[in-house]
């Protein structure tokens, strides 16, 4: 549930800093009656967004087991490769981001009618797809062994719920000027806690393909410490909460979680360094208005 709040803060948050921007941009350059195409545009990325979540979940029912554990996996594979270019890009592109969609809007607002539409569509509809597919794969991965004991399913979607609402309301409270947080270094702890839990995403995706019988290995186990953590423990509940922990972990599960995290985290914490080191200006706390 934990790891899921966490998910919808961050991703809710990025989509919440796009729309501030927009709207804020066009309320101070008096454009105020362009305010309803952007609110359109934002309206259809979210049930477009809720519509993709939905098929997501419910649109493999009714297949055979190894069908749906194929499908699974390959979206849970996706859903990292999605979530890992979201936090470098992200962390490489932030400070730039206002001036970015500041000019697509100029450009937006001298075209047709549906420009800005598409503008809004474009910049939170991304946002929303990678957030549902991203949930998905988590929410997957967080309930394999606790569906119906432990940690039934409404639980990470109630904490995904929770952080889109917290991010909605930071949203509103930047907008209005009510609280400054840092968000470079928001994204930088986010960041990092989101590749543990996208390697926990890729060991399950693994899971699932051999369990389709498309990878080998499915009972090679690397560890079983079943008897030491019961699944349905608190800590074991934590465990697979937050890290998407399995108690019983095949050798190529291992493998892919160790393959993913080393060079991915390495490569963060360097690209943070980096970043640090460089000359710049004051770090970002509020977005550009």
């Amino acid at each position: 549930m934990f790891a899921n709040y966490l998910i919808g803060l961050r991703e809710g948050l990025e989509a919440a800093l796009v729309v501030t921007i927009l709207v804020a941009y066009l309320v101070k350059t008096d454009r105020r009656e362009l305010l309803p195409r952007i609110w359109f545009g934002v309206a259809v990325a979210v049930l477009v967004s809720l519509a993709f979540g939905a098929a997501l979940t419910y649109g493999p029912r009714g297949l055979t087991f190894k069908t749906q554990e194929l499908i699974g996996g390959g979206l849970s594979i996706v859903a990292v490769g999605f979530v890992t270019w979201m936090i470098f890009w992200m962390a490489r592109t932030a400070r730039a981001l206002g001036t970015e969609l500041r000019g697509q809007i100029d450009r937006a607002a001298d075209g047709g009618r549906w420009s800005l539409v598409v503008v809004a569509v474009l910049a939170v509809g991304r946002e929303g797809l990678e957030t549902a597919l991203f949930l998905w794969a988590a929410t997957q991965a967080g309930t394999r062994e606790a569906v119906g004991s432990v940690a039934p399913t409404w639980e990470p979607l109630v904490g995904a719920g929770l952080g889109l609402l917290t991010a909605v309301a930071i949203g509103v409270a930047l907008y209005k000027g009510a609280i400054r947080i840092n968000l470079t270094r928001f994204f930088t702890y986010t960041g990092g806690f989101l590749i543990i839990v996208a390697a926990g995403v890729l060991a399950y995706g693994v899971h699932d393909l051999q369990e389709a019988d498309v990878l080998p290995g499915l009972d090679n186990l690397a560890f079983d410490v079943s008897d030491t953590v019961d699944p349905n423990s608190t800590i074991g509940t934590l465990l697979k909460g937050v890290f998407n922990f399995s108690p019983a972990t095949t050798w190529l599960e291992a493998a892919a979680w160790l393959l993913y995290a080393i060079p991915v985290m390495t490569l963060f914490v360097l690209g943070v360094r980096r970043r640090s080191a460089s000359p710049t200006p004051a770090p970002a706390t509020t977005p550009a208005r």
